[in-house]
């Protein structure tokens, strides 16, 4: 490797203390994640939960920046198996590497998709993890190794907004700008729980055993996000409201801008205005849409979709929503369609909504293997076009959400309708899982 790495090999004499092999490792800027001292009489270092004969550390020249006075705790929302809650847990504190940062966790937006993985619709997914991925927060420290210009550009105090989506920067998709394809975030992340490295961040304090990420981890007290994923965050903005920047506007941004293309005067109808489909009203108001409809089942949710751009409100179960689609654009349908909720209903509806030659874009997830249906002749014969669309591209259109919510163009406070404490993470999610929650919910952590 290019910079200096090298192993030792520590044992702990029968006249040597614990504390004093602390303090010798701290001083010397030595500091290897996740490692404790074996209470088992051969005194060995036990890394990870398991007891090794070896050490892997950095030479002073390669110390982290930032780092000092941090707690050797934190808690984190464990999610252990489906339909269980989630479990507030004491880990040891997570360290990040090269091109990584650790942010000292200020808020985390309450997700369906988190509450999918709660619910056993991912089955694929990797557990026990700590979920959360709409987070906000303030750098604390930089990672061995870390670019100088990602040291600058984020430094030690500064505040963040991180995307759900943590791009490499480096593979075939990264470095086309298309960030949302990330091939490392699918085949770490997604697929292992880990950072690209195929490491988790998270031990659990004690047995040290490893917990994996769902993203960055984010309902925890702090949490290793590679600075791709990062974005700065003015102090303007309060961290509370700003967590949806990564998440809810986030996907909508991606979907209205990349999938849909939104130009001004198109027509467009959104089926189901949560926390992403409110914010998929807001950015196509600001795009210069003109007939913006608002498709649900909660008159509460329909009204509030007034307010972030809906000229039109239909509630799906007093009537039949194709047809007053149809009404509204005098027969002919929208030019975009967007299935915020991810259902095998919705994703017909979604497609039976649009014009001759329209997009219906598919944005809400759902449980694995999920089927939807779509008329095969009208799709050829009429041009249908059906795009997925999974996020935005963190580098390119983070700071420009940021930019947009500090303008007020983008209305984040009034999104947020519901705020929780950390302590009510298990009361939030259970929340979200009965409809109550209008808008977006947020847990503020710290």
């Amino acid at each position: 490797m290019a910079f200096s790495m090298f192993r030792r090999v520590i044992t702990k004499s029968k006249t040597q203390s614990q504390h004093s092999l602390t303090l010798r490792l701290l001083s010397s800027r030595v500091f290897i994640h996740n490692t404790i001292i074996s209470n088992s009489n051969n005194n060995s270092i036990v890394e990870n939960g398991g007891s090794v004969n070896s050490y892997h550390c950095y030479s002073s020249q390669a110390s982290t920046v930032g780092g000092v006075g941090l707690p050797s705790y934190m808690r984190g929302a464990v999610f252990w198996e489906p339909n269980k809650p989630l479990i507030i847990e004491e880990f040891y504190m997570p360290r990040p590497k090269s091109g990584e940062i650790l942010i000292k966790t200020k808020a985390c937006g309450v997700c369906h998709s988190d509450l999918h993985l709660m619910k056993g619709d991912f089955p694929s997914y990797i557990s026990p993890c700590v979920v959360g991925h709409e987070i906000t927060g303030e750098v604390v420290e930089h990672g061995p190794f870390t670019d100088s210009k990602i040291v600058k550009r984020y430094p030690i105090g500064s505040h963040v907004v991180g995307a759900f989506i943590m791009p490499c920067g480096n593979c075939f998709f990264c470095s086309k700008g298309e960030d949302e394809l990330c091939e490392d975030f699918s085949a770490y992340n997604r697929a292992k729980g880990t950072l690209f490295d195929g490491e988790t961040r998270l031990f659990l304090r004690g047995s040290g055993k490893p917990i994996f990420m769902y993203c960055m981890g984010g309902l925890a007290e702090y949490c290793v996000v590679p600075a791709h994923a990062l974005s700065i965050l003015p102090n303007s903005l309060p961290y509370t409201d700003s967590a949806i920047l990564g998440c809810a506007v986030f996907t909508a941004y991606g979907a209205m801008a990349h999938a849909a293309e939104v130009r001004p005067g198109d027509s467009i109808v959104v089926i189901g205005v949560g926390g992403v489909g409110s914010s998929c009203l807001q950015i196509a108001r600001a795009f210069g849409a003109s007939d913006i409809i608002a498709v649900d089942v909660q008159d509460e949710k329909l009204q509030k979709a007034k307010q972030f751009g809906a000229t039109h409100a239909i509630n799906a179960i007093q009537e039949d929503a194709i047809e007053k689609i149809r009404e509204i654009t005098g027969g002919m349908g929208v030019d975009i369609a967007v299935d915020a909720l991810g259902k095998p209903q919705t994703f017909f509806q979604c497609t039976q909504s649009v014009r001759d030659g329209g997009k219906a874009v598919m944005v809400g997830l759902t449980q694995t293997g999920a089927m939807g249906e779509v008329d095969i002749n009208r799709l050829v014969r009429r041009k249908i076009k059906v795009i997925g669309s999974y996020g935005a591209r963190p580098r390119q259109d983070l700071p420009k959400l940021v930019r947009l919510a500090e303008t007020s163009i983008l209305n984040i406070s009034d999104a947020v309708s519901r705020k929780y404490k950390f302590e009510e993470a298990v009361q939030a999610f259970h929340d979200l899982d009965q409809g109550s929650i209008v808008g977006r919910a947020v847990i503020e952590i710290s």
